[in-house]
């Protein structure tokens, strides 16, 4: 493994959603959510090392979210704030000098991205961040929309394969398809 593969100290490392409603038991969980954890952490781990900046981003929706079913949306009802579906998963290793950036908090707007409308893009730019490595959950919905929009932000983007999840195979097939045309970078 060279330097590059390697989280250095100008690199932010964004781990995405990794909530008790995406992982078994919860109310949207993919398969073999909690599989991804001890990578996750080993990221984190390396990250902090490095003195990279570590930022975790979570659903934080409230009642009757425009994304829910009864409200017409696609998903059923997950991530509802201060309910423990919404909570981080509990093996999941954070510092406590981690930025957590909370998406989907308004009931009429829906957000996949880390980076759509959250002041994230803004904050990586403010801390000189040279490369953005995103991993969590899930590779098929807000992990690729957050490494399409770190890319259009103009970061180098890594992809932590073995460190996130898809809903679906087929999903996560075409995610990382779509990922390499946009220019993502592939990471074990």
């Amino acid at each position: 493994m060279n330097m590059d593969d390697r989280i250095g100290s100008n690199d932010a490392l964004l781990v995405i959603d990794v909530q008790n409603d995406f992982c078994p038991g919860g109310a949207l969980p993919i398969d073999a959510g909690d599989a991804i954890l001890p990578r996750v952490n080993a990221l984190i781990d390396e990250a902090t090392r490095s003195n990279a900046l570590v930022v975790a981003s979570r659903d934080w929706h409230p009642p009757g979210h425009v994304s829910f079913i009864e409200q017409g949306g696609p998903w059923p009802r997950h991530c509802v704030q201060n309910e423990s579906g919404a909570a981080f998963h509990r093996d999941l290793k954070l510092p406590s000098s981690a930025l957590i950036v909370t998406k989907g908090d308004r009931p009429d707007f829906d957000q996949y991205s880390a980076l759509d409308r959250t002041g994230l893009a803004d904050e990586l730019k403010r801390r000189k961040a040279q490369r953005v490595w995103i991993c969590g959950l899930a590779l098929d919905v807000c992990v690729k929309a957050t490494a399409l929009d770190s890319i259009a932000a103009g970061f180098p983007t890594l992809l932590v394969t073995s460190a996130s999840a898809p809903v679906s195979p087929e999903g996560g097939a075409a995610a990382l398809d779509e990922l390499a045309r946009a220019g993502v970078q592939f990471v074990a």
